[in-house]
């Protein structure tokens, strides 16, 4: 059974999340941007369970489903994936959307529903192996660049959430029907408090594409404390020792909020990003960046931030202290990169991603019309 248009008005839609990464926030600041223009969600949530604090996140701003499957990078073969097809098209029916949101490209290959399905590709294996190693996906993933593949030519709109990504996906999947780009956001306010000679970063530092080993190699010669927050345990026995800096580990959100907000310097030595939220964050705070010389950073901060090769940790380190000495000149990027945030509102990413679900309604309603 699937599930079909019911009128003209876009009113209620079917949001994967998982529970694991930056997916979460996306898609809960999404979905409340979205309450304004009168769409209402609920969230499929895939993968590990989220924690009691995340439950009751998510449950005032929509409905919130647990489902039991794993997320596509989770796991060995597609067979595991073998149920996420139609536990999709089952809520769909059950829930009565009108549209369905998925948060991993591989949700959507052999999916069956009428109603349209938007696509977003926040990361994948086969461009993560491309900017991180440098090369083609390897055999034993070969199954998800195919079914990333099929999801991607199923989808009725595939989103991006920058040019330099969506290069990317063209790159390694090409042709990407219907991509567009809608650049991520944030609902972390303006910051103007006072800032501490603090380095600060935030990621999961597990993930060799975040890049962390550089960061912990380039403390040594940074003469200002760094603290880094984020799991360095993965689940999938991933772990990356940190030394020389001051490790947090993993905090609540609004907890590695206040430690960033305090940072004089923030830093995302990151050679894989999609987006980077963290730069985003920082930069509200009006933090001084210094960041990854990749083609990401460089489309959205260009001029706001200090930039240096990610392999390289002396570069990072002579970066940062270049900072360090220098206050006039992170008041200078600080001031930039906060101007420069105000590109990348809440308000401006729910309007662009309601447009492109409504413009998917009409042909959709025809079609199921004329059958």
């Amino acid at each position: 059974m699937t599930a079909g248009p019911r009128g003209a008005e876009l009113r209620r839609i079917l949001m994967t999340v998982d529970a694991v990464g930056g997916v979460w926030r996306y898609a809960l600041d999404l979905a409340d941007g979205l309450r304004q223009h009168g769409i209402e969600t609920v969230f499929a949530v895939f993968g590990p369970a989220p924690s009691a604090a995340k439950v009751r996140e998510a449950e005032a701003i929509g409905k919130l489903v647990s489902c039991d499957a794993p997320l596509d990078w989770m796991v060995e073969d597609e067979a595991a994936l073998k149920d996420v097809p139609k536990i999709i098209a089952d809520l769909a029916v059950s829930e009565g959307v009108d549209l369905i949101h998925l948060n991993l490209p591989s949700q959507a290959a052999d999916l069956a529903v009428t109603v349209p399905a938007v696509v977003v590709s926040h990361s994948c294996a086969a461009t993560w192996f491309k900017a991180v190693r440098g090369t083609g996906v390897p055999e034993p993933w070969q199954w998800q660049l195919a079914l990333n593949a099929r999801g991607l030519e199923r989808a009725d709109a595939v989103l991006a959430p920058s040019q330099s990504y969506a290069a990317l996906m063209r790159e390694v999947y090409r042709p990407v029907t219907g991509l567009q780009v809608v650049p991520n956001a944030s609902k972390v306010p303006m910051a103007d408090g006072p800032k501490q000679e603090l380095v600060f970063a935030a990621a999961r530092w597990w993930d060799d594409g975040k890049n962390g080993a550089v960061l912990d190699k380039a403390a040594a010669d940074i003469r200002w404390p760094v603290v880094m927050v984020g799991s360095n345990s993965g689940p999938n026995r991933q772990y990356l020792p940190l030394e020389n800096v001051q490790h947090h580990g993993e905090l609540a959100h609004g907890e590695a909020m206040k430690l960033m907000a305090g940072a004089a310097i923030v830093v995302s030595p990151s050679v894989y990003e999609p987006f980077g939220l963290a730069a985003l964050e920082a930069a509200r705070a009006g933090a001084a960046l210094v960041l990854a010389d990749i083609p990401t950073y460089r489309e959205l901060w260009g001029d706001t931030a200090v930039f240096f090769d990610p392999r390289d940790p002396k570069a990072l380190a002579e970066a940062v202290n270049r900072l360090a000495d220098d206050p006039s000149l992170r008041r200078e990027l600080g001031e930039r990169a906060q101007s420069r945030s105000l590109d990348f509102t809440s308000e401006a990413q729910a309007l662009a991603v309601a447009q492109i679900y409504r413009q998917l309604l009409p042909a959709t309603q025809s079609l199921t019309a004329a059958e």
